[in-house]
């Protein structure tokens, strides 16, 4: 027969339990909360993470079409010195908050590669430009670059004249660092964006 455990009563309940009987009962409480805490914390930071890695998609995602509409107008101004690809270069390179940006064929074709991790490739084009290098484009720089035939598997260099429609593209290949999100997404999303403004020259 099992001992009876209940806490002797006086006239006005339960008496008070003793100092042993205080600390054994708050070690039990401890033991419970760090249980409790290991059961939960993964899913807790996952959901952090999580929410932080959609933040920075959302962010990037906005801050690769603002410069693709910055490069842009830069590519379409009229100025003393028409714009070169450098110019738009540079001015994509200062929306873009610190990723590296390159332009390995400025004039196309636009590739469906990845760039390297967080970091952006930049393409000026005429509008909707094929997958594949053109030996005779429509224009598809801006007017302060030299034509150019095509090379290396870039597409040939003709500078806009007249107000022809120019196409800046940007695509940025964001590294996520949720674990199971990354492996949802091969551990990366690549964001693209374009602009078509008509050029001012």
């Amino acid at each position: 027969m099992r001992p009876d455990r209940r806490r002797p009563s006086g006239p006005s309940g339960p008496l008070p339990m003793n100092g042993e009987e205080m600390r054994s009962g708050l070690s039990r409480q401890r033991s419970q909360a760090l249980i409790e805490f290991a059961l939960v914390s993964p899913v807790l930071l996952l959901l952090l993470f999580g929410v932080i890695d959609l933040g920075r998609a959302i962010f990037y995602y906005d801050t690769v079409n603002h410069a693709a509409r910055e490069g842009a107008r830069v590519a379409v101004r009229a100025s003393n010195s028409l714009p070169t690809n450098t110019d738009v270069l540079n001015a994509v390179t200062g929306q873009m908050q610190g990723a590296p940006v390159t332009a390995p064929c400025p004039q196309g074709p636009v590739s469906a590669a990845t760039p390297a991790a967080n970091s952006a490739w930049m393409y000026i084009t005429e509008p909707n430009p094929p997958g594949s290098v053109e030996n005779t484009p429509p224009p598809n720089a801006p007017g302060g670059e030299y034509p150019a035939t095509a090379g290396g598997g870039c597409s040939a260099v003709n500078p806009a004249v007249g107000n022809d429609q120019l196409q800046v593209t940007i695509r940025f290949n964001l590294v996520l660092i949720t674990p199971i999100v990354a492996q949802a997404t091969a551990n990366h999303i690549v964001l693209s964006a374009a602009a078509v403004f008509r050029t001012e020259y």
